[in-house]
């Protein structure tokens, strides 16, 4: 019985798949018959000593007034939502003097791994698609003697949610820029002590949003004054084999890329008891304990863990091995952290 049930199901997968992609090939061509142009947009990554992993997406973004700055003007999300993903779009990575051809992925997401030997801290290079005007990239380059770094979440950890846990998706991405966003309190303060007591250690914000909010969430970390770092969010849609990518995975998956790609360099992980952080980081530390420093969860006030539906923290963390803290904002995150010896006690900054 399992197995007749389970193929049905796989098959309507597929077809959704297929169907997304044919809306998207459609939304394209009309883009284009109205004299639209693709682009890429930009996401901060993330390199080793001889690699670059470079992200963005190639898009066709509808005509908006732009800032003195070339950045496009208060895009809420769902201007975000509306442009047009252009699937398997050849896109030109130009690092230094060399040049490199990669083809994003069916929903426009470009994700590849390049070779490339840039000096450690923030550099720049360029990407462009069909001949377009090359667009500004930026990726953090972990030195050699790193040996630490921070991995954040970002809704109910980095902002307030406040919001049903379905909702939240869709009201983030669909309705709210960044002016109406609020940060967690103390939480750019924990953050930003964090990467100015560990120079040359990567910041990485690991979301379980969509691609489409980058930009707005990249405004509202500087907006609210937190250190800038390497963005790893998400595509929604159906893959071959689920209705919708499973944002837990996609956390898994990446914590466990992270350990592979920087072996020496131990982790602060930092969530919030409302999602599956607790539980994540339970799993990855007990299987990569080497490569992890200590935990930090926010503890959810009583309405926002009924929003959340509950809250889902592990209670015994005794097999971690490493140290484990809690509290309801950043200030109490970065007092417990340091009484965990995780950060140097800034006794000048308290006289």
């Amino acid at each position: 019985m399992p197995e007749t049930t389970a193929a049905p199901a796989r098959t309507k997968v597929l077809w959704l798949a297929r169907l997304e992609y044919r809306f998207h090939t459609w939304r394209e061509r009309r883009a284009r018959a109205r004299g639209l142009k693709p682009t890429v947009t930009p996401f901060p990554g993330y390199a080793g000593t001889d690699w670059v992993r470079v992200l963005g997406r190639a898009m066709i973004v509808p005509p908006v007034k732009l800032r003195g700055t070339g950045e496009y003007a208060s895009v809420r999300g769902w201007r975000s939502f509306a442009s047009v993903p252009v699937g398997y779009a050849q896109v030109r990575i130009t690092i230094g003097e060399v040049t490199h051809d990669v083809v994003s992925d069916r929903g426009g997401v470009i994700d590849a791994v390049i070779p490339a030997a840039l000096e450690p801290g923030w550099q720049t290079f360029t990407m462009s698609v069909e001949h377009s005007e090359p667009v500004e990239s930026r990726v953090f380059v972990v030195g050699p003697d790193v040996r630490f770094g921070v991995v954040s979440d970002v809704d109910d950890t980095v902002m307030v949610t406040a919001l049903p846990r379905p909702l939240i998706a869709a009201w983030n991405s669909f309705v709210i820029d960044e002016h109406a966003r609020q940060p967690v309190p103390g939480m750019a303060v924990l953050t930003e002590r964090l990467i100015r007591d560990n120079p040359g250690s990567p910041l990485v914000y690991l979301s379980t949003g969509a691609w489409n909010i980058a930009p707005t969430l990249n405004r509202f970390l500087r907006r609210h004054l937190f250190p800038p770092g390497a963005m790893l969010l998400t595509d929604w849609g159906p893959t071959h084999d689920r209705w919708f990518r499973s944002g837990k995975a996609h956390k898994a998956e990446n914590l466990r890329r992270l350990a592979r790609e920087f072996p020496d360099v131990k982790w602060l992980l930092i969530g919030d008891d409302g999602q599956h952080d607790d539980e994540l980081y339970t799993t990855f530390t007990s299987e990569h304990p080497g490569n992890v420093t200590a935990v930090a969860i926010r503890r959810l006030s009583p309405t926002e863990a009924v929003l959340a539906g509950g809250r889902t923290a592990v209670n015994d963390h005794s097999a971690a091995e490493v140290p484990w803290v809690t509290g309801d904002d950043g200030a109490a995150l970065l007092e417990r952290l340091e009484a965990v010896g995780v950060i140097t006690a800034d006794v000048g900054g308290r006289a």
